[in-house]
């Protein structure tokens, strides 16, 4: 079974503060395990970068940058999207059923909204999916209260309520010391 990485808009323009607090400081640090592992072993990873057409966005310009824990090397293959999901107008379908990929391994930024869009696609389009919980986070941002009683989530209970969404029915949430095989992967 061939699993391959997919790294989600870790990118610079999450740095900006207009996302408001966020959960998990580790998150690239995480990823960036991931990477490097992958790396070693010979596995095929994908880099996806949010490029927005969006005025005044700050995953624009600059921003549109890999962090440095996840910058790519040449030749590894990066797709760019301007929606949330990673499959929408964009190669990546096609990549891996080229390469015979059947299983993939998720991370990025954010939790709710690209990452948990791409993972439920790639579920929907037969792909097993492992979401790797702490290589990804939620910001402030990304909680609407608009349509409420004006409470506010904490970024980790918007990150959790996400995995929760996922776990089971589009994905398996896991952790990075699983993955690098530092502690036994739990039961599914």
């Amino acid at each position: 079974m061939l699993n391959a990485l997919i790294l989600v808009d870790i990118q610079k323009g999450f740095d900006d503060p207009k996302w408001g607090a966020r959960n998990n400081p580790g998150a690239e640090d995480r990823a960036g395990d991931l990477l490097q592992h992958w790396r070693a072993t010979g596995q095929r990873i994908v880099h996806v970068q949010h490029v927005s057409i969006e005025e005044g966005s700050p995953l624009a310009g600059a921003g549109t940058e890999f962090k440095d824990k996840v910058i790519p090397l040449d030749g590894e293959v990066v797709f760019q999207k301007s929606v949330n999901s990673a499959f929408i107008g964009t190669g990546l379908q096609a990549h891996l059923e080229n390469i015979g990929a059947t299983k993939l391994t998720i991370c990025g930024l954010t939790t709710p909204h690209c990452v948990s869009t791409t993972a439920r696609m790639a579920a929907n389009l037969g792909f097993e999916v492992d979401l790797v919980a702490d290589a990804c986070a939620a910001f402030a941002a990304n909680a609407n209260t608009s349509f409420d009683d004006g409470r506010a989530f904490s970024t980790e209970d918007i990150h959790r309520a996400a995995l929760a969404q996922l776990h089971g029915e589009f994905v398996t949430v896991r952790y990075t010391l699983e993955l690098l095989g530092v502690v036994p992967v739990a039961n599914s």
